[in-house]
């Protein structure tokens, strides 16, 4: 062992100068704790042993040390000193533990206080919340070694090293690693119409009627939200729910909404017994649960124009031999859109996040009556997202995720789309630090990046033979019962911090020819190596990630090792999202078919504005999405709260206009769904403060 001076790493990531006498004590101590002697010539046979090298981790020091220990024959010695390192790994995480409690506790809220995967929608910090906060760091171990132990396995322990080093130093992130479940899903829901939940665990039967239907529904995806780390997506909800209506009301039940068909004191109408069922999911599966560390659940659901409708479910039979109705669909997904618009006045509701789902030609929407109705909600204030391609061969699933859809057979579903289909798991990669990085150490970036893109797809399919793994000891019932085709849930490679990472190259963030390259030149780098990797069995894509999360955390770890970062939050649009001079236009071109073409996993618009437009208007940019190739949008106008008393207004005001109190919260997407802003983490309340709202000045001529 050569001695010299350098620095090693700590277990908290930090730099510290080496210090032999700390060695030597540490093993004088382990031969006395077994009451053996030992003598300076001794030691330095034991130290010859170690290879010290700069930046090398105290783990890797302590594990030379046993090794060395063996080698020279002193088992007992290495037997105590292996317990000894133990003991004090526990003491450690008890300290970090008592530590976190107290922060968590001291938080301004649940978000803040998380340490590993803060996002808004727990909403109350309290002992359930803590409970499940507690276990995460653990979880990470546990999935890292797995992982790892796969790689290893695969690819050689090289390539191990090298993940796990890319991802302690901030290059690449693994989504979800505080939970052992595949990411989000649309699920088809036909093994639980013909089944129940017997399949995965439940112990219900399959419904039969409108209130087993509606009764059944939210005990089901509870189940199904428990087994998945992400969103569960239930495209069919509608459809089915539309079944069950004219199963017990006939076929023409939307003709005569008005008709009294309660004989009970309430004499209530159709309508009136629909919207209380409407009334009674909603909130159910609003309310925080125990499986999701007292969380909602990431509730999706699908509106469909009258082609979306038949080009996906014309083949579809139920149980009994019928086939879907569309008339009473389109009037029923109507209602439920009014409703719940209308409901979000009432109190704050975020789930079910929605997807519009319009077929386009030549620069507009093909169904006129759809379109139109788009624009109307949009105009009445109602927040939702729309979807839009010129054929319908994919739909948005989850948040954001764009799925080709690979057949229109049996097994559908579309959650906001896809046929039974999502993500398995999302691998994501700093695009600004892999730049900087690569520029400034004198290498070619696109080199570098796709070495990195490489080692993400291999770590990928480490991770799909795992969960294969999982599915042969029947741990993943909702695979084995039909909810979802294993063969159809994509493994995701995630991207953040691309508009940062342009601004290092000293780009322009707007609608121009070099901007337009450098996009299409990094994103065609993953989908190169997407096409490269993919089989029969195994899907890739690729997704701006919602980044709720680390788009904080990014910025925050490139920012403490020197890189460029131009502001405190790497956000997932193709825009500065404070960057007041762009007009609207500007950024339905910035997310249209040239930019978003190699993002098969999709990303979202989020066009902010100060105050809501009229009807016309939203038409008009329904057109412009169209002609753009801006497939996936929504408006976001934030709702004032008053906190005083409890007024919700649709409008951006600055005091209530019921109590004229200027005690005010507001209401707006975080990311992909719609939270008080008060329960966003701090980073994430101050990332919104900056968020540029355009006014309707910003509304120019396509």
């Amino acid at each position: 062992m050569e001695i010299k001076n350098f620095t090693i790493t700590k277990r908290d990531g930090t730099k510290d100068r080496f210090s032999l006498d700390k060695i030597m004590n540490a093993i004088v101590k382990a031969f006395e704790s077994v009451d053996k002697p030992v003598d300076l010539g001794s030691i330095y046979k034991i130290l010859s042993h170690l290879e010290l090298r700069e930046d090398i981790k105290v783990e890797d020091i302590q594990n030379q040390v046993e090794e060395a220990l063996m080698r020279e024959g002193y088992y007992q010695v290495a037997k105590s000193f292996m317990l000894y390192r133990q003991q004090h790994t526990e003491d450690r995480e008890t300290l970090e533990k008592l530590k976190f409690l107290s922060d968590y506790c001291d938080a301004a809220n649940a978000a803040t206080g998380s340490k590993y995967d803060a996002n808004a929608n727990v909403e109350h910090k309290n002992i359930a919340t803590l409970i499940g906060e507690l276990p995460k760091a653990s979880f990470i171990r546990l999935n890292r070694r797995l992982l790892t132990d796969r790689i290893k396995k695969m690819y050689g322990k090289p390539m191990s090293d090298e993940y796990i080093d890319m991802l302690t130093h901030h290059f690449i992130y693994k989504n979800d690693e505080t939970s052992l479940a595949n990411y989000c899903a649309s699920i088809t829901m036909y093994p639980w119409l013909i089944g129940g939940t017997t399949s995965i665990g439940g112990n219900s039967t399959a419904p039969t009627n409108l209130k087993s239907f509606c009764g059944g529904f939210v005990n089901m995806v509870f189940m199904v939200s428990s087994m998945l780390s992400g969103a569960c997506a239930t495209p069919e909800f509608l459809m089915y729910m539309n079944y069950f209506i004219q199963k017990e009301y006939g076929q023409d039940y939307y003709k005569d909404p008005d008709r009294v068909v309660d004989l009970s004191l309430k004499q209530r109408t159709i309508d009136k017994v629909i919207t209380d069922y409407f009334e009674q999911i909603v909130y159910s599966l609003n309310q925080p649960t125990g499986a999701r560390n007292y969380q909602a659940v990431f509730w999706n659901v699908a509106y469909y124009d009258r082609p979306y409708f038949e080009s996906l479910f014309g083949e579809f039979y139920f149980p009994d031999g019928s086939k879907p109705d569309w008339d009473g669909l389109s009037w029923l997904q109507k209602r439920f859109m009014k409703w719940f618009n209308k409901e979000r006045t009432k109190t704050v509701l975020t789930f079910p996040v929605e997807t519009m789902a319009l077929l386009t030609k030549d620069g507009d929407c093909v169904d006129k009556e759809w379109a139109d109705f788009t624009a109307e909600m949009y105009a009445e204030g109602h927040s939702f997202f729309t979807y839009m391609s010129d054929n319908a061969d994919s739909l948005s699933s989850c948040c954001r995720l764009r799925n080709e859809i690979q057949d229109n057979g049996f097994s559908y579903t579309l959650g906001a789309g896809g046929v039974s289909t999502g993500s398995k798991s999302v691998l994501t990669i700093n695009l600004n630090r892999c730049i900087q990085y690569a520029v400034n150490n004198g290498k070619d970036y696109r080199e570098f990046l796709t070495h990195i893109i490489d080692l993400c797809h291999k770590v990928q399919l480490a991770y799909n033979e795992n969960l294969k793994e999982l599915q042969s000891h029947g741990m993943l019932p909702l695979f084995d019962a039909g909810y979802i085709n294993i063969a159809r849930q994509y493994l995701t490679i995630g991207i953040n911090g691309m508009v940062e990472a342009a601004e290092f190259m000293g780009l322009e963030i707007n609608d121009n020819p070099k901007y337009l390259a450098f996009v299409q030149e990094v994103l065609g780098l993953v989908e190169k190596k997407n096409k490269e990797y993919r089989t029969k069995d195994v899907l890739f894509n690729c997704e701006m990630i919602p980044a709720e999360n680390v788009g904080v955390k990014h910025a925050k770890w490139d920012r403490e090792d020197g890189y460029f970062v131009p502001r405190d939050c790497y956000n997932s649009y193709f825009y500065v999202v404070e960057d007041d001079s762009l007009n609207i236009i500007d950024k339905f071109k910035l997310h249209g078919a040239p930019y978003i073409q190699h993002l098969t996993g999709g990303s979202a618009l989020h066009m902010n504005l100060e105050e809501h437009l009229s009807k016309t208007q939203y038409r008009q940019l329904l057109c412009v999405a169209a002609k753009e190739g801006c497939n996936y949008f929504t408006f976001n106008i934030p709702n004032t709260i008053c906190n005083d008393c409890g007024h919700i207004d649709k409008r951006y005001l600055h005091e209530c206009p019921k109590c004229g109190s200027k005690n005010v919260d507001y209401m707006t997407r975080i990311i992909g769904y719609l939270k008080r802003v008060s329960n966003f983490s701090l980073p994430r309340q101050q990332e919104e403060h900056r968020r540029y709202y355009a006014g309707k000045e910003k509304l120019v001529e396509a």
